[in-house]
């Protein structure tokens, strides 16, 4: 039985915002090219008090300056569904940030100052999905405390070798993109729970796959696989949850594969009602079993 016969997805690259009617869009034109308000008093105290800026759905264009003046105090700065297109220099003086949030803004490459960006040793948490960027820089591997990392729905076609120096790296999600190769290196993160490489263009995995043996979730769906590595099973041995539809990787090949049998074992256990419920009883693999 074939997994995913339906053909192979291609990498949608980045999921684009919904289309506005005219009248939003006037109204939205008319917003965005009104100078920009200086954030009141109170709201600077407010985020020095607790730390964090919300500032998801403003309709910015640039950071603002106030948010410079607040660096020592700010653990979280969400800055999501903007039209912001720079992360400049002075990131770097958020030296107590953990959460940075910049999801749907109009982020390029050349646009952040990674360099700066780099010298964030305290965080934890860095989401930039919906953008639009065909690459990620080496230095990334310096923000060594990372423990989640979102580059979904981008345009990327790889991943940095450096990678391999996020060890503590526990959630990677790197789908919708245009990824056809991964790293070796990806086998040293060691720490990592979760993977979702879904909706790329990837023909085959680094053997180094076995090394991640916290590994509980790995999405793969709408990829040109024909094949796991062989020992993903074996050596992963806390891998519950995974992820194949419109793949071209076979029932037969997965059932020879060493540990299969655990790995089955361990998915029926934790997904029996839900498997119960979609195949009415049926005790054969279903690659989409996993989602919910």
């Amino acid at each position: 039985m074939l997994i995913g016969t339906q053909g192979v997805h291609q990498g949608d690259g980045p999921i684009l915002k919904e289309a506005q009617s005219p009248i939003t869009s006037r109204k939205t034109d008319r917003v965005r090219d009104m100078k920009m308000v200086p954030v009141g008093k109170t709201s600077s105290e407010r985020w020095k008090a607790t730390g964090v800026i919300a500032m998801a759905e403003h309709n910015l264009k640039a950071i603002p300056d106030e948010v410079w003046d607040c660096s020592p105090f700010i653990r979280v700065l969400d800055i999501r569904t903007n039209s912001i297109q720079c992360v400049p220099d002075q990131i770097d003086g958020l030296t107590g940030l953990k959460k940075l949030l910049l999801d749907a803004n109009d982020l390029s490459n050349d646009s952040i100052s990674w360099v700066q960006l780099a010298k964030l040793k305290h965080l934890t948490v860095l989401s930039i999905s919906r953008n639009c960027l065909n690459s990620l820089p080496g230095i990334l591997g310096h923000l060594t405390a990372l423990q989640h990392l979102d580059v979904s729905n981008n345009k990327l076609t790889t991943l940095p070798t450096e990678i391999g120096l996020l060890s503590k790296l526990e959630v990677l999600k790197a789908n919708n993109n245009r990824i056809s190769f991964l790293p070796e290196s990806i086998g040293n993160c060691t720490s990592l729970i979760e993977i979702d490489l879904s909706s790329n263009l990837l023909s085959e995995l680094p053997v180094t796959l076995e090394n991640l043996h916290y590994l509980k979730a790995l999405h793969l769906d709408n990829n040109a696989l024909k094949s796991l590595p062989t020992t993903l099973f074996s050596k992963c041995v806390q891998l519950s949850t995974l992820e194949l539809h419109n793949t071209e990787i076979t029932m037969d090949a997965l059932r020879q594969l060493e540990g299969w049998d655990d790995f089955d074992k361990r998915r029926r256990a934790k997904h029996q009602k839900q498997l119960d419920f979609r195949v009415m009883g049926s005790t054969e693999f279903d690659e989409g079993a996993d989602k919910s």
